[in-house]
């Protein structure tokens, strides 16, 4: 019986998964911008995070013993926005609305001025080495909390991040995990064109962390994995979660680097709601 409420429960978090695809379509629609390829392939990863892993909620937002989430790839804020706001920190048709437009709160990077965010980022390189701080600061204060943020893999390029690895691992920040959203695609091409990652497991396992793999568009797998992490003793634990930019659009956009920042025309619009749709229903 609890392996049957597991797999439901699973089942019903990867349609919202799609539900909030939709979301993130409306909002770039209306405002004529975004970055919709990593909200699609990281849409998963934040899903998991803020309804089956993660101690925070409107409610408790203001708990020191909270835990703390910081987006360093914060280019995919549509994608934060709609989770939040699925999570009730805000309401939805306010984001769809408002996001992106003259004088509002809900800009093209998260705003710690909205419930909910921590920080505002998209400076990329920023938020590792913040969580690394915040992960100091709660195991010095004794408090329960678990740190937690999610780099996009173009995003490794840039040194601070490597300090953060560095950092975490000397002092076995058994309270901190770190996502890479390991779609292989940044705006200019393919990562292993940009800067390359071949060996990305190794490298940051060398730098004193415990690694795991697994399928970033899978529920199930990313549940299992961030489980696995809070078992772990004495090291940070970082996620690669391997998806596909775009997933979830269909044929038009997936693993696609021109998705990273496009605007659909309404025949796209189209074809990736139909297709967000179909994918739901398959999962009925």
């Amino acid at each position: 019986m609890k392996m049957k409420e597991q797999t439901l429960r699973q089942k019903e978090l990867a349609q919202k998964a799609f539900d909030l695809r939709k979301v993130v379509v409306e909002m770039i629609m209306e405002s004529g911008g975004g970055h919709i390829g990593g909200d699609f392939s990281v849409m998963e990863t934040l899903v998991t995070l803020y309804n089956q892993v993660m101690n925070i909620s409107p409610e408790n937002a203001d708990d020191p013993d909270r835990d703390y989430f910081v987006m360093s790839k914060g280019h995919s804020v549509e994608a934060y926005y709609a989770v939040l706001a699925d999570k009730g920190f805000f309401p939805t048709e306010k984001v769809i609305k408002e996001f992106s437009q003259f004088g509002s709160l809900f800009i093209g990077h998260p705003n710690n001025e909205l419930p909910g965010i921590e920080m505002n980022s998209g400076s990329l390189g920023h938020g590792l080495p913040v969580c690394v701080g915040m992960a100091l600061a709660c195991r010095m204060d004794q408090r329960p909390s678990r740190i937690y943020t999610v780099m996009g893999d173009g995003e490794l390029a840039e040194g601070s991040v490597w300090e953060g690895f560095m950092a975490a691992g000397h002092y076995g920040l058994d309270n901190l995990c770190a996502v890479v959203d390991r779609n292989h695609l940044q705006i200019s091409g393919t990562t292993e064109q940009v800067m390359t990652h071949e060996n990305l497991h190794n490298q940051v396992e060398s730098f004193g962390w415990n690694v795991i793999e697994v399928d970033g568009n899978s529920i199930s797998e990313l549940e299992d994995a961030f489980e696995t992490a809070k078992t772990v003793k004495g090291k940070p634990t970082c996620i690669i979660a391997n998806t596909i930019k775009g997933f979830g659009g269909g044929e038009v956009m997936e693993d696609k680097a021109s998705w990273h920042h496009h605007v659909p025309n309404q025949e796209e619009y189209q074809q990736i709601m139909d297709e967000i749709e179909r994918r739901k229903e398959a999962l009925a």
